[in-house]
């Protein structure tokens, strides 16, 4: 069977351990005659923790011509499916095609504001929040169908492989990678005789849209994956799952339920 992969491209941070990891990553490649390029590679390779992952993604605009794949020289490396002592393992195997891949979604978000519209992607979350960090005031809508008008520190919307990141913080439901879905999640909502919002979060299906109106207060901080973005004036923000898609490389004894056990419990 003709092999699948055959050019490689490392993404790493600066720490030490990932630069050494990086050294014995390219030996071994070689020695199973692997390429290692910077361009016009079959699968693209992470080394650190999720961050690494992330920014790897970001650089190559979520390609999905491309295989990804991260191994974990950080710490808890979510994203990061091969720990460093399996990477001979790793490299052996994709050698003989031995592995499956793993369709992820990203997210599709739309700002709008009196001057401008942006549009982000992002494989994690975004985060909605007032500028000056006051209590901010939400209509959030489902294919324009009212859902919720939301008071609170902020909205945080995760995709499904993001529900493990930030939205877990705020006690937002963990849901299977392989699923495509978004996740509204509260961030310190009140709830009282005045305010009426929602205490926990929602799941909503691959097909529906989201639109999330400032009410009080259009001058937000969005955080998409971690990097704040401030916008001044925004009148809506839509998010959605979008028709970009990545392709994760798994080996085959690849588990969720094993992945969320060792990760969190362990």
């Amino acid at each position: 069977m003709k092999r699948l992969i055959n050019k490689v491209k490392i993404f790493v941070n600066k720490n030490e351990d990932s630069l050494i990891l990086k050294g014995k990553i390219i030996e071994l490649l070689k020695k199973y005659c692997f390429e290692v390029v910077e361009e016009d590679y079959d699968l693209g390779i992470a080394i650190g923790g999720d961050g690494s992952f992330l920014r790897m993604l970001k650089q190559t605009n979520f390609n999905n011509k491309v295989y990804y794949v991260g191994i974990n020289s950080g710490t808890l490396g979510f994203l990061q499916e091969i720990k460093p002592q399996d990477v001979e393992l790793f490299i052996a195997r994709i050698n003989n095609n031995d592995f499956k891949l793993e369709e992820i979604s990203i997210q599709e978000t739309i700002v709008k504001t009196k001057k401008s519209q942006k549009i982000f992607f992002s494989l994690n979350e975004i985060v909605i929040r007032d500028k000056d960090l006051n209590t901010v005031h939400l209509k959030i809508s489902i294919d324009n169908n009212s859902l919720e008008m939301f008071v609170g520190d902020g909205i945080l919307v995760s995709t499904s492989i993001g529900s493990t990141a930030y939205n877990l913080s705020f006690g937002g439901s963990i849901v299977y990678g392989s699923l495509h879905t978004l996740q509204i999640t509260p961030i310190a909502p009140l709830n009282s005789k005045v305010y009426r919002s929602l205490l926990n979060s929602v799941i909503i299906p691959e097909n529906k849209v989201i639109s999330i109106i400032p009410i009080k207060g259009n001058n937000l901080i969005i955080s998409v994956d971690g990097t704040n973005q401030i916008l001044k004036s925004v009148i809506e923000i839509v998010t959605k799952v979008g028709d970009k898609k990545i392709i994760c490389l798994r080996m085959n004894e690849y588990n969720y339920s094993n992945i969320i056990h060792e990760k969190f419990l362990k």
